[in-house]
């Protein structure tokens, strides 16, 4: 039994629970005490849409996240290749897709650096591919290459590919050719994303995109017991093949159920509605400001949807869509709405995610629909990718309609708030800021209370654990976060994760980790 204790709260853990709060904790008497000074003690932090293998495994490669200009990502990829000789892919992910005008990087960029490897670049959004000469090369793809029915293919003015790949039938092509990673490398990433959130005072993860191999490495990484996070794994649904996947997710749910233990589940499905505004892939009701004759590239269509979700849903799957456009935001809460007029009534909770762009007459539907919204606060504010690909794209009329999260609250919706990390950063103290101070469209601006609630409670309704976290209060996890102050009363910008603690265990200190986290070790078969 341990006691927690700050200025103002105690809070005493024993067999992974909380026992008694406040007065009744220090009557406990209890020995084995951490004093936690003028700090604030609350339930861990959710995050409602993350993909921590990706995340982990952008760790492993050459590091573009950071890179401010082109060259800069071009030398870096140079740097890795010389400092890990072969003749095997490089690959790396998150560039910024601002930095080169409209999205379009060159292959030629890459040969300059590294001609002979093949290199794959995915975007910071990870719907589109950035490609060198070689890589191409391999993939067939020519001139003559046709783009594919789910993705583009940018090319030159003769039509030669340029390097750039969108959308997922086109960044396939190449995607497809690199060899599968190894478990261990899998079980390594995720050992290194539960650094990135123990770090952050995050303790449970909506996988919001898993493939089989990921499954594994999940459940890889808890029989190992070095998984230092609680996940929900979303499959993703295929368009071309979800029939058959329903028995195949539905015998992961409960290898995970099975041996998850108390950590892994697999209780949803992901549905990819569309894509995003900064390629012209996502979704819209009316043409692209930039390109009349465009409305973008539904990855689904709404029957297709509804058929699919409707079925899903019916296998007491919880649905998760991600949405970016108008016109993917009504094709998935019309999808809902047929679903719970087809199926019998359950918990069924589901969420669309991004929610950037929707149509007034749609906001009102999550709420009468029990929609939860699971938004990424980071996105929303001004930034280069704002100014020079989203708002061109849009027009203002629309641009000035984003990330209505005021709104979608007073008109009663469930928020739950995500990061998408590694498309943003993983730190929620980063969405929290922003989605406080909302300096661009103010009037959408939510207060502390509101934004943290997002960020603890609403995640928890949507983890379906409300009852178990999100909480401080007798019976309930003790998944908890210290902060250094309370930020009701000190400014954001000045709060930090002092200590994050799962089940009753600390897992992060200060700055660093406790030296009890256990750490992954490759198998020795």
């Amino acid at each position: 039994m341990i006691l927690l204790r700050t200025s103002t709260q105690s809070v005493a853990i024993a067999d992974n629970r909380i026992v008694a709060v406040g007065p009744d904790a220090e009557e406990l008497g209890i020995t084995d005490v951490v004093d936690l000074g003028d700090g604030l003690l609350l339930p861990s932090f959710g995050d409602g849409h993350a993909h921590p293998v990706l995340g982990g495994l952008e760790r492993q490669g050459p590091s573009i996240t950071d890179q401010s200009t082109v060259d800069d990502i071009v030398a870096e990829v140079a740097r890795w290749a010389t400092e890990n000789p072969g003749d095997g892919w490089i690959l790396a992910a998150s560039y910024d897709p601002a930095l080169a005008p409209d999205g379009a990087f060159d292959a030629r960029w890459l040969d300059a650096a590294v001609p002979d490897r093949p290199v794959a670049l995915r975007s910071r959004d990870y719907h589109a591919v950035w490609c060198n000469s070689l890589a191409l090369q391999r993939a067939g793809i020519t001139r003559d290459t046709p783009d594919p029915r789910l993705g583009r293919i940018l090319r030159r003015a003769d039509g030669s590919p340029l390097g750039t790949l969108l959308e997922w039938h086109a960044c396939d092509l190449v995607l497809d050719l690199i060899p599968a990673r190894e478990p261990d490398d899998l079980v390594a990433a995720l050992e290194e994303a539960g650094r990135v959130y123990a770090a952050v005072g995050v303790t449970w993860v909506q996988d919001a995109w898993v493939e089989p191999a990921m499954v594994d490495a999940y459940l890889l990484a808890v029989e190992r017991e070095c998984l230092t996070f609680r996940a929900d794994l979303a499959q993703r649904a295929d368009p071309d093949r979800w029939r058959e996947q329903i028995s195949a997710f539905d015998r992961q749910r409960e290898r995970c159920q099975r041996y998850g233990r108390d950590l892994v589940t697999a209780r949803t499905v992901k549905f990819f509605a569309d894509g995003v505004i900064e390629t012209g892939t996502a979704s819209m009701l009316e043409p692209y400001a930039d390109v009349p004759q465009s409305h973008g590239m539904p990855v689904w269509s709404p029957s297709e949807l509804a058929a699919a979700v409707t079925a899903f849903d019916g296998e007491r799957f919880q649905i998760h869509v991600h949405a970016i456009g108008d016109a993917a935001v009504r094709a998935a809460l019309d999808a809902i709405e047929q679903a719970r007029a087809a199926n019998p009534d359950w918990d069924r909770r589901p969420v669309i995610a991004h929610v950037q762009v929707a149509d007034p007459a749609d906001v009102p539907r999550f709420a009468e629909l029990g929609v939860i919204a699971t938004v990424q606060p980071q996105w929303a504010q001004s930034d280069p990718l704002m100014t020079e690909l989203t708002i061109p794209r849009l027009g203002p009329a629309r641009a000035d309609r984003q990330y209505p999260f005021a709104t979608l609250a007073r008109l009663g919706a469930r928020l739950a708030f995500g990061s998408d990390w590694p498309v943003s950063p993983a730190d929620p103290l980063e969405g929290l800021r922003i989605a406080t101070r909302r300096e661009w469209l103010p009037g959408e601006r939510l207060d502390v209370a509101q934004a943290f609630a997002a960020q603890t409670t609403g995640v928890a309704w949507q983890a379906q654990a409300e009852h178990t976290w999100g909480e401080i209060a007798v019976g309930r996890r003790a998944d908890l976060v210290c902060l250094n102050g309370d930020p009701q009363h000190t400014s954001l910008e000045e709060i930090l994760v002092t200590g994050t603690w799962l089940s009753g265990r600390r897992i992060y200190a200060a700055l660093t980790l406790a030296a009890d986290v256990s750490r992954c070790s490759p198998s020795e078969e």
